[in-house]
């Protein structure tokens, strides 16, 4: 029967067992380089560090867990514009709840939101006030997770905005919360952007903007921070998204192939961005990292997840601000974020602000380093808003 494009279907997620067996298979079989020579993170993935985390991974991971922590939430698909978007939709009780849509980015997943789903639909119960419940929904990414993956190109971030408002009033929601990071930040500007009417305001843990005037000629301590880490993130950081935002699919033949290949790449990214102190595992635990990889790896998102820098990555990052956001927007600065944007920098393109903090501790994946303190942001935010 066809599917009709408003229908919701329910979604459980449950691998055959053959796909784990193929990934021991190739993880037992996996060819090593040799060590790196400086005994430090600076050439990549340590070589003892993967190899402890293949023998977890091999001997003690249970994604069978990961499966059952994830289907312990109400998942779903609806196909918009041809295209199945997988998410979670949490329902708060309370009838002060208004509704949110929260986005990841690469290489993240909604795995990185299973600490601080159900604070929002139910903070009664976790020490909050019920006035500040949440209706809340988690989808994929299109490439990612669960999600479907396109088949031509158009996917950026404008179209994936217009799926989320289409998402969300498909859902009954006629008006909503945005909020995100990484991506799921420029998803949610965008959809600030666009303005459609529906979303009432938006908060982001990434925000991208261009140096302020002032910055560039007189900068404060706060610009030559953000300023510097501009430059360390270009020269050092950002060979991964070079090579997605020009040749998603050569290095998605590698990324789909080999699990340990797949796992460094992103394991990278756990230790460069998280607030760890030099250790990925200070942040994040084995099994939170390997969850988050497993969803790339069995659904095979290795390059369909790189595309979205090749579809929008040259025109994001740089920093064109020529588009305004006008809705009310809050932004949060985790110490360790890429690039820790100055408020005097966010301005300029979120022109109603209405509320900016700067924490202590945390970095670019902030739900999932810090959930307390992300869902405490968000709380506070929104009660501006609402």
């Amino acid at each position: 029967m066809r599917i009709k494009m408003s229908s919701i279907q329910s979604f459980r997620i449950d691998f055959p067992q053959n796909e784990i067996d193929d990934l021991m298979r190739r993880l037992q079989s996996t060819r090593w380089p040799e060590a790196e020579t400086p005994d430090d993170w600076s050439q990549g993935v340590p070589l003892a560090y993967i190899q402890a985390l293949w023998a977890y991974w091999m001997d003690d991971y249970d994604w069978r867990g990961a499966e059952e922590l994830l289907n312990s939430f109400p998942n779903y698909t609806m196909n918009i514009d041809g295209l199945d978007i997988h998410f979670i939709h949490l329902q708060s009780a309370s009838e002060q709840a208004k509704p949110l849509i929260i986005t990841h980015g690469w290489p993240g997943s909604v795995l990185e939101f299973y600490k601080i789903i159900e604070q929002f639909a139910d903070p009664a119960v976790h020490g909050g006030d019920a006035a500040d419940a949440f209706h809340v929904v988690c989808p994929s990414l299109p490439g990612y997770g669960f999600s479907g993956k396109p088949s031509a190109p158009g996917w950026g971030v404008e179209k994936i905005a217009e799926a989320w408002d289409k998402l969300m009033r498909r859902l009954g929601y006629e008006s909503y919360f945005a909020q995100g990071g990484d991506w799921g930040s420029e998803v949610t500007t965008t959809i600030g952007i666009q303005n459609k009417g529906h979303c009432k305001g938006i908060h982001v843990n990434m925000p991208l903007a261009l140096p302020t005037q002032k910055a560039l000629e007189t900068p404060d301590d706060a610009d030559k921070k953000a300023l510097m880490r501009l430059k360390y993130y270009q020269q050092w950081d950002a060979g991964y998204s070079k090579q997605q935002s020009t040749r998603p699919q050569t290095v998605g033949y590698g990324l789909v192939d080999s699990p340990i290949g797949l796992a460094a790449w992103i394991v990278e990214k756990f230790w460069a961005w998280t607030d760890c102190n030099g250790h990925p595992e200070n942040a994040l635990t084995k099994d939170e990292m390997l969850g988050d990889i497993m969803l790339y790896w069995l659904t095979a998102a290795g390059a369909s997840s790189a595309r979205l820098y090749w579809e929008s990555f040259e025109k994001v990052f740089s920093f064109n601000t020529r588009d305004k956001v006008v809705i009310p927007a809050g932004g949060s600065i985790f110490p360790h974020e890429i690039i820790p944007t100055p408020r005097s920098w966010a301005e300029q393109r979120y022109r109603n602000l209405v509320y900016w903090n700067e924490l202590d501790r945390g970095g670019h994946f902030a739900a999932f380093e810090q959930p307390d303190l992300f869902v405490e942001e968000l709380r506070v935010c929104f009660r501006k808003m609402r």
